[in-house]
């Protein structure tokens, strides 16, 4: 199978876990590209293309998410994801933006650690077993479902997403009222 087929065939199943995994649209777009641009697959290795292009997108997603280009450039403040803007003109166009993640979720995964964030996108979003899991992140599936349940859990907690910030916007309120 040539790289344009390959490209057609898969750009759109990986960049939804990219986007879902990063919340950028052009952090997303670049690592699918870069997964193609060194794409060297042998047919008599890979028993699952399919798995094995999601593995590799998931792991350059993490690499990022855990790269000190990105400590460096985080935003202290709170986070919101990228907006994907698409006007679906096909049918095809319509079944894929209703099937993106909504903006508030990705709002929601961002309280989780890039581990947890991949483990729970692979398992809620695209229903992959805890053994696929387990072996695209190298992991014992025990523990992919204990990353899983934890991410759970987060999600479901109803405190501030950067309660010690809210906590010193109250202070500061309590001082200028004083004033």
């Amino acid at each position: 199978m040539g790289l344009d087929t390959l490209y057609k065939s898969y750009q759109p199943f990986l960049y939804s876990i990219a986007y879902r995994m990063l919340g950028s649209v052009t952090d997303a777009e670049d690592i699918v590209h870069d997964v193609f641009l060194r794409l060297n697959v042998d047919n008599d290795q890979v028993k699952d293309l399919k798995a094995y292009l999601a593995k590799m997108t998931t792991n350059r997603c993490l690499n990022y998410l855990n790269s000190a280009r990105k400590r460096r450039e985080t935003y202290e403040g709170p986070w919101l994801p990228e907006p994907q803007v698409n006007e679906p003109d096909l049918p095809l166009d319509k079944v894929v933006t209703d099937e993106t993640v909504s903006y508030a979720f990705l709002v929601m995964l961002d309280q989780l650690s890039p581990v947890e964030r991949a483990v729970f996108v692979l398992r809620e979003a695209f229903a992959y077993d805890y053994k696929d899991i387990a072996e695209m992140l190298q992991k014992t599936e025990v523990n992919c479902r204990k990353i899983h349940s934890r991410a759970k859990r987060k999600l479901q907690n109803d405190t501030p997403l950067h309660s010690d910030n809210s906590e010193r916007v109250d202070l500061l309120a309590k001082v200028n009222f004083i004033r």
